[in-house]
């Protein structure tokens, strides 16, 4: 077993390198962040100079620096890629999160990659594919239970990372085009328009609606606070946070909740150690409600149960605070189960709608068998709030003194250091070695003169040497190895202490060892299939090069390449709009007289003036979003110098001259 079989790593997400410092203070053993282009995330870029600050920040607490280029590039885009890999891996960076093959058809430096998550790793096959290939870590299918997560381990030896906290996409990830066909902005090009947040209206074969205007599409937030130690046991060794668009206090408080349950599991289980160095002291109690979420929901770890959906609203609407006992012209009072302050933001439901308030003032009034009486006088014209009512349920999403608490300092991380203090024919030295067994010397040139008062200098040098309280230090020992008491003024042996401070960081960054690039398997890995859909988003010629030379004979191009297309699944997801209404097959077995009916099919979708067509697919548990493209709708050309009919595979041959063409033949999508 390798020392990465025991490492466990907290991955947090980064939308800022502001965000991601503070993600590595609260415990974060490796950050991902976008760069400046290809990241998946159109709104969440960081420029190369402020990706390199990061890096060295990252790496004095042996944190590591990722950077997500997540997107399906175009043959235009290739160089640019190229550019920029270049110049984040001089800039320090640690790994790179991809999705498409094509990279690794380039000249790209010996940085290490990361399959990402929209590489759609749900079998053992292709996650053992992946490993051969050269990536040296594996985002699996959010989709995965922990049973089928520990039969790719047990056949797989690449470390794999899964996703425990976030918001969570309907479809399995990197294949989803429902965003695309609708609004020419793909999800798999970084520019998703999220319609899987819309409300919808379902109905069966008949017409009959069985669900109005519910956000049919719109998960729960994925939380495996409880299955953490479970996922440990199957083989994860890399847990991530979702969240590159979330916001410093979101970061700041899952990453410190999660950094809680794994040292508690490392406490208990010593076989395991963190994947970076320190110490994190949490200096707040982390709450997974207080921060933006639809609701928690561990998904299909444990296989398929009801209520993963966040069929009422998309928003977050917060954790419930209390009921409206009364109405005045411009307050309502509220008895609450919690504090409130000024500036809370409130919310009810309103039929299918929340209603926002903003409590612009809050009082108490009385403590009550119930809780607590308060009265809010909202910024909002009480005239305004329709349906609000003696017996309401308020819910509050701001909590004011929740948000002020993690605006302020509200983690340190520490690394242990001792100390030793000794003489030279000079002066002093002071020898420095921390947990991760890197050393350092500092000299201070001075005469030494006899302590008149021997036990009073130890106790002086002892407690300047310990002064570390502003560094990412904190002290594990401290020896005074010196021949006889000397006294040392105080602006010497602080003086020392900080040069040593400053030369020791040095010395933790100069021995930081970039993990190497994993070398693909020779002879080259075949493929699990020898044709592919336009589920594989290839979407430029380098890709297609990579399929082609490991083994895969039709290659259909992807479908963003298409101006105009027949209907397909836009969307392919494990969860099922069936099974959430109890009209299942699986469910309705044995009951007389609604098995029949139930097997009906196609339901329909329709949200605004968009419709979809519903089929199931019972053999894997899948239900698929049938739609066709807009005419006209495309967000970028197609790869240069390839002719695409709509939806087909393409054959590449070797010409004569070992130059490569492409003829298309028809072939069925898979």
């Amino acid at each position: 077993m390798s020392l990465l079989d025991h490492q466990l790593e907290l991955l947090a997400p980064a939308k800022t390198a502001e965000i991601g410092r503070e993600a590595i203070l609260h415990g974060a053993d490796a950050v991902y962040i976008g760069g400046p282009a290809f990241g998946a995330r159109h709104n969440a870029s960081n420029t190369i100079e402020e990706i390199s600050a990061l890096v060295d920040f990252a790496h004095r607490y042996r944190s590591r620096i990722f950077v997500t280029l997540n997107t399906i590039l175009h043959d235009s885009e290739l160089d640019a890629a190229r550019k920029q890999i270049w110049q984040l891996y001089n800039a320090g960076v640690d790994a790179l999160i991809v999705q498409d093959m094509g990279l690794l058809e380039m000249d790209l430096p010996p940085i290490q990659l990361h399959a990402s998550t929209q590489c759609d790793i749900r079998t053992m096959e292709k996650a053992r594919f992946l490993g051969a290939v050269g990536f040296s870590q594996l985002v699996l299918a959010r989709e995965l239970t922990i049973e089928q997560i520990r039969k790719i381990r047990a056949e797989v030896d690449t470390p794999l990372e899964y996703f425990i906290h976030g918001a969570l996409c309907v479809a399995y990830s990197g294949q989803c085009y429902i965003s695309h066909a609708d609004t020419g902005r793909s999800a798999n090009r970084g520019d998703c328009s999220q319609a899987c947040r819309l409300p919808y209206t379902l109905s069966d074969n008949q017409g009959r609606v069985v669900a109005y205007e519910k956000h049919l599409l719109s998960m729960k937030d994925n939380d495996q606070s409880r299955n953490l130690e479970a996922l440990v046991d199957a083989g994860i060794r890399s847990f991530k946070i979702e969240g590159r668009y979330k916001d410093m206090g979101y970061v700041k408080n899952i990453t410190a909740h999660y950094r809680l349950l794994l040292d508690e599991i490392m406490e208990r289980r010593t076989e395991f150690t963190r994947a970076a160095s320190g110490h994190t002291r949490i200096l707040f109690t982390p709450d997974v409600d207080k921060t933006f979420h639809r609701g928690h929901t561990d998904y299909f770890a444990n296989g398929r149960t009801e209520e993963i959906g966040a069929f009422d609203s998309p928003k977050y609407v917060g954790v419930e605070l209390g009921v409206v006992d009364r109405l005045g012209l411009d307050y309502f009072d509220i008895v609450t189960n919690a504090p409130m302050a000024n500036g809370d933001g409130l919310n009810y439901m309103l039929k299918r709608d929340t209603v926002g308030i903003q409590a612009n003032r809050a009082q108490k009034l009385d403590d009550v068998d119930d809780g607590q009486l308060w009265r809010v006088f909202p910024n909002e014209d009480m005239r305004t709030l329709t349906g609000l009512k003696p017996g309401t349920t308020v819910l509050r999403n701001r909590d004011h003194q929740w948000d002020a608490t993690l605006q302020k300092k509200s983690s340190e991380r520490k690394v242990s250091l001792q100390l030793e203090l000794s003489e030279h024919a000079h002066g002093l030295r002071l020898s420095l070695r921390d947990e991760d067994g890197i050393c350092s010397s500092t000299d201070a040139a001075l005469a030494l003169e006899p302590a008149q008062q021997a036990a009073q200098a130890d106790a002086s040098l002892r407690a300047h040497l310990g002064k570390l309280g502003s560094t990412m230090f904190e002290a594990d020992g401290i020896e005074l190895k010196l021949t006889q008491p000397w006294f040392v003024p105080a602006g010497v042996i602080n003086g020392l202490r900080r040069d040593a401070i400053g030369a020791h960081e040095a010395a933790r960054l100069a021995a930081w060892e970039r993990p190497a690039r994993k070398k693909p398997a020779q002879p080259r890995a075949a493929y699990p299939d020898t044709q592919l859909s336009y589920l594989a988003n290839v979407y430029n010629e380098k890709a297609r090069a990579f399929y082609h030379n490991h083994g895969v004979q039709l290659i259909a191009a992807a479908y963003e390449s298409h101006e105009e297309a027949g209907e397909v699944p836009l969307m392919i997801t494990k969860h099922c709009l069936r099974f959430s209404f109890n009209l299942c097959p699986k469910q309705a077995k044995g009951v007389q007289g609604v098995q029949g009916q139930v097997r009906a099919e196609p339901m329909t979708l329709v949200s605004g003036d968009e419709t979809y067509t519903l089929r199931f697919d019972c053999k894997p548990c899948e239900m698929h979003v049938v739609g066709a493209m807009k005419p006209g709708i495309l967000n970028s050309p197609p790869p240069s110098n390839v002719a695409y009919s709509p939806l087909t595979f393409h054959r590449q041959r070797p010409r004569a001259d070992n130059s490569s063409q492409v003829a298309s033949t028809n072939g069925a999508v898979k």
